[in-house]
């Protein structure tokens, strides 16, 4: 069991670099504590616009088209599989509650079609991507910045304040 990842699966790294790509910025794995006293970790979380994102994996969260019954230890994993779809939905509602906006995305979903579902929720709650400036528009990083000629006056000069004979 070590070797699952709880978090970064491929289908959660495919959306979380599309979405960046366009602008988006948001928290990945970010704990909600909810009034109810319910934690809720979604995979990508846009907290301004309170929508939580899940990339659910079939297998785990039992897809009805690709979900498989494991066969071997079948006393173990059917009760396990039940309540990970029962943790789901209690999420869900609590989330919900609090006002949240939940999508659930299935590991199988094209990127291409997860993408337009979340943009299109964040959309509706008013949400915009961060434009990123066009290369050529961009301001020059401090490093990349010429140094400015300097201001100093003589030693000496009245105006700098720094007069021997005064």
């Amino acid at each position: 069991m070590k070797a699952n990842r709880r978090t970064d699966t491929k289908p959660e790294l495919a959306l979380r670099h599309a979405l960046h790509r366009l602008g988006y910025r948001y928290r990945k794995d970010h704990r909600l504590d909810l009034d109810c006293g319910r934690r809720v970790r979604p995979d990508i979380v846009f907290t301004a616009r309170k929508l939580a994102v899940f990339v659910d994996g079939c297998f785990w969260h039992a897809c009805p088209e690709h979900g498989s019954k494991p066969k071997a230890n079948e006393w173990y994993w059917s009760p396990k599989l039940v309540k990970n779809v029962e943790r789901d939905r209690v999420n869900d509602a609590a989330l919900m509650l609090a006002g949240w906006t939940v999508i659930r995305l299935w590991e199988h979903v094209p990127i291409d079609e997860a993408v337009t579902t979340v943009v299109t929720a964040l959309a509706a709650a008013g949400a915009t991507p961060k434009s990123q400036p066009h290369a050529s528009e961009r301001q020059p990083h401090a490093s990349e910045r010429q140094p400015h000629a300097s201001k100093a006056q003589p030693p000496g000069n009245p105006a700098s304040g720094d007069d021997p004979l005064s």
